[in-house]
């Protein structure tokens, strides 16, 4: 996973935190919305996306030889 990649991931999770602890999304649609936050912030810390894999894409960038 590209550093692009990681910093929007990284800023969507806090926007949606801050989102949901300012109680402006609540209900079924927050908890949704928390637990994609959850999984964006560690696969930002991980720079591994699971669903990336089986499609055999990445956003790093490649050295050209």
């Amino acid at each position: 996973m590209g550093s692009a990649d990681r910093v929007i991931r990284l800023l969507i999770a806090l926007i949606i935190a801050t989102l949901y602890f300012m109680e402006i999304i609540t209900g079924t649609l927050g908890i949704v919305l928390i637990v994609l936050a959850v999984i964006f912030a560690l696969t930002s810390f991980m720079s591994v996306c699971p669903l990336y894999m089986p499609f055999g894409l990445s956003t790093c960038k490649t050295e050209e030889a």
